[in-house]
């Protein structure tokens, strides 16, 4: 009899600690959620890029023995860019600050003829040219697409002409915009346009013109006039370390 109320007691102890033990909450740690880290602009990055640029109108005006000889105006005359950039983002919350400098080619576009001689009023110069900025940028991020300002420096030339002279030594200024997109962590795509003013003063040479051309023979002088800017358009690259 002893033996059966104990044995009783014995199971009605363990079905109260059994369904007490499956109320209480589990030892087990919870697994902890996947962290996804947001994108950020910050870093250095280099790139290339490439696209046209079209210059100011301006013209060249050519003295003789003659007196007056004429003058050839200059076009809007559009060429092929293409260089390469390296720059530094830094963000803080939406706000993207940087800095960027890059070098560009600047391809042959189209010249004028008066006589036997052919003057430069575009883009490039007959043989091409070059220039630089160094800028700074500031822009907004919504996520992965940035958009921004950006200026400063330019130096280089954009004008050519075998009678002006190629202006290759010009310091002026740059001003502009563009959209940039991350397509991974590492890459980057933009679109960007830029004004460019080297503030050239054109510049005068001496040719002799022999006798028997379209030009009575002697000396002449060349006095080129204009700015030297160009509007420029480009799509680019880049990657970001």
């Amino acid at each position: 009899m002893r033996i059966s109320i104990l044995s009783t007691a014995v199971v009605a102890t363990s079905f109260v600690t059994a369904a007490f033990a499956a109320d209480l909450p589990s030892r087990q740690a919870p697994i902890a959620p996947i962290y996804v880290p947001a994108f950020t602009w910050t870093g250095f990055y280099i790139g290339l890029n490439a696209g046209g640029a079209w210059a100011d109108t301006g013209h060249v005006v050519v003295n003789g023995p003659i007196g007056g000889a004429g003058s050839i105006s200059g076009s809007d005359n559009g060429a092929f860019i293409g260089g390469a950039q390296i720059g530094y983002n830094f963000q803080s919350g939406a706000v993207v600050w940087g800095v960027e400098t890059d070098i560009q080619y600047v391809g042959r576009g189209s010249n004028a003829s008066w006589g036997q001689y052919t003057w430069w009023n575009g883009v490039g110069g007959d043989d091409g040219g070059y220039f630089g900025t160094v800028r700074g940028r500031v822009g907004y991020a919504f996520d992965r697409a940035l958009i921004y300002v950006t200026g400063g420096l330019a130096y280089g030339g954009l004008n050519s002409s075998p009678l002006t002279g190629n202006a290759t030594s010009n310091v002026g200024w740059t001003i502009g915009g563009g959209l940039e997109y991350a397509l991974t962590n590492n890459w980057t795509v933009k679109l960007e346009g830029l004004y460019v003013d080297l503030e050239r003063d054109g510049g005068t040479r001496s040719f002799i013109n022999p006798p028997g051309g379209l030009l009575p023979g002697g000396l002449y002088t060349a006095s080129g006039s204009g700015g030297n800017g160009a509007g420029v358009f480009r799509v680019g690259v880049n990657y970001k370390f």
